[in-house]
């Protein structure tokens, strides 16, 4: 965050568009892309032109994420108000969430300090009390109303689950985010199903003010948009084609890298029709999907340097124009 951006309300809080973007869940293509064609915010702009988007633009956005990723038509829902997105989103409004300071148990070696060196940022989060460990947290006495049991841990894994459980029966918060910097898949799938608002460590107090607000507000974090996968290159078609051609060369390479695209090929389009137990296990499955989809990329594009290599006709449909 620019401190010399003067557009920006004194006290205020302002995210340039790639931190907006990612705290919605958006690629920056994504937010550009929409504000040009749909003007969605009435953002302030900056001493050099940048926009910068409040708190309250960001929420929007990232409400605007989630309906899109339900199958509504960003078109229909540019134009609509905050508190119908919301309502389409099923999201909880917590009014008090929607004013700060906003009342925190900490537990981190040095967020405590962080927050308490943080600015005019910092002021909007007031620690009630804090501890350095995990191990330690569930021991913390609290008698004030706390809304948001902040925890900050680099490594992040499955011990982590019953501690954090324990400290949140303890402070009796109203929301729990838990941040990372390394953090296994299933660790964050399982907290998210206990109700925890998981992200990594933010670099700017300004995001981790927005990540409080937005987890006592019921909201939860949108996948991040993902890149397109390249469309298929060799169907199984081609590959049969391929691993025929092979047969006549000494080398094996082309008929192995195509039952290789054949597995890849055929658990990508698995991942896509697999019945899913859940959201969090239909958010698995996609990004399966999409991981199968990138290695399949890789491998098409290693055997097409390989075919012309070898001397092998290339199938029709790769052929580059």
């Amino acid at each position: 965050m620019q401190r010399g951006d003067t557009a920006a309300e004194p006290g205020r809080a302002a995210y340039k568009s790639g931190v907006a973007a990612r705290l919605a869940g958006l690629s920056a293509e994504t937010l550009r892309v929409w504000e040009r064609r749909y003007q969605l915010s009435d953002t302030k702009r900056s001493s050099s032109g940048q926009r910068l988007y409040s708190p309250e633009q960001v929420r929007r956005l990232s409400l605007l994420k989630q309906l899109v990723d339900q199958g509504h038509a960003i078109g229909v829902l540019a134009n609509l108000p905050i508190e119908q997105l919301q309502e389409l989103a099923g999201v909880r409004v917590n009014e008090r969430s929607l004013a700060g300071p906003i009342r925190v148990v900490v537990v981190g070696e040095s967020l405590a300090r962080r927050i308490a060196s943080g600015g005019r940022e910092g002021l909007e989060i007031a620690v009630q009390c804090s501890c350095p460990r995990l191990e330690t947290a569930a021991t913390l006495t609290q008698d004030a109303d706390v809304e948001v049991l902040l925890i900050e841990q680099s490594e992040l894994n499955e011990s982590a689950l019953p501690l954090i459980a324990a400290a949140r029966a303890a402070c009796a918060a109203t929301a729990v985010v838990v941040l990372y910097r390394f953090c296994a898949s299933a660790t964050i799938r399982a907290l998210r199903t206990q109700g925890c608002l998981v992200a990594r460590i933010p670099a700017e107090l300004g995001e981790l003010v927005l990540l409080c607000r937005s987890a006592l507000s019921g909201e939860r974090l949108a996948p991040l948009d993902r890149p397109d996968v390249p469309a298929v290159r060799f169907d199984e078609e081609a590959l049969s084609v391929i691993t025929a051609a092979g047969s006549s060369l000494d080398c094996e390479c082309p008929r192995h890298l195509a039952d290789l695209l054949s597995m890849v090929g055929s658990f990508e389009r698995y991942s896509a029709q697999c019945a899913n137990r859940n959201a969090d296990d239909a958010q698995l499955h996609q990004e399966l999907q999409h991981a199968a989809g990138r290695a399949r990329a890789i491998l098409e594009a290693a055997m097409e340097r390989l075919m012309r290599a070898e001397g092998i006709p290339l199938p029709r449909q790769s052929r580059q124009p």
